[in-house]
Formats: C-alpha cells, structure tokens, sequence
C-alpha cells in the first residue's frame, strides 16, 4: 500500500533514505515526494536518456514499478554537505531475478539534494549502466610516485 511520508525530510540522508524506501515499495507517490518542485529536476536511468521535469521522471519511474518493486540498496554513501546543497556518491546494489536465480548488480550514482522552503528534496538521480561484479573504489592517490 502507497505510503506518504509523515514529516518533510529534514536533511539530505533523509531524502534518500525515503527514495530507496520508495523503490523498493514501488510506491510512485511516495518516490515523487521526494523531487523539488523545480521544473529543471533531472534523472538518467543506466543507459537511458535525461529526462528533465516531474512529469518525465514520474513517466518512467511508472514504467519501472511496472515490473514491480525493485530490490536497491545504497552501499558505500560518500556524501559532501553544504548549508543548502549536498551531492552524495553512491554505489547501489541491486538483486535481480535471472534464469540463474537471483543475482546481483551494481550501479555508480550520484544523488543531488538542495535546501528549499519546503525542506530537503532531490534535484538530480544520475544512475550509470549495472556492473555484474561489486565496483571497486580508488578513494586516494598516493601523494609520492616512486
């Protein structure tokens, strides 16, 4: 059953907590309480085009819980906060059913939150093509090359 959220999100982790919760209820009212009421919202689906504008994104989340809830989980959140906007770098994880039973997915995505009169909410969802195995991560450089 849809369910809408009791309280505005008060920070950006919020936010996506209650967008994964969404996708993963396949609940459309609950995903879209999410976005900014900003006509320029953006998504990028792995592989798919920009869609820009509530009624896009709603559009194709539509299609997506077509085939039912989907099974994401955020793994490894780097997030990088300011007083009225915050990008979080994830790496979602996402179980799919095969005909070699279920398998898992991952996917780099980059989450952008802004501070509005009306609380926290989601500007941007920009999601790269699946990977089959876990990505890796190269978080620092070494500072000498020997």
């Amino acid at each position: 059953m849809p369910t809408r959220p009791k309280a505005p999100p008060s920070n950006p982790d919020d936010v996506e907590a209650t967008f994964y919760e969404a996708m993963q209820q396949g609940d459309i009212e609950l995903l879209m309480s999410v976005w900014s009421d900003d006509e320029e919202i953006a998504c990028v689906h792995p592989g798919g085009p920009r869609m820009i504008g509530a009624a896009a994104i709603r559009a194709a989340f539509e299609a997506v819980f077509s085939n039912g809830p989907v099974d994401v989980h955020p793994d490894k959140v780097r997030r990088l906060h300011t007083h009225a906007g915050a990008v979080h770098h994830v790496v979602e994880r996402v179980r799919i059913l095969s005909d070699q039973g279920p398998q898992s997915a991952w996917a780099i995505v980059t989450n952008v939150y802004v501070k509005t009169p009306q609380g926290w909410r989601m500007v941007l969802h920009h999601a790269s093509p699946g990977m089959t195995r876990e990505v890796q991560e190269i978080s620092e450089a070494p500072s000498t090359l020997h």
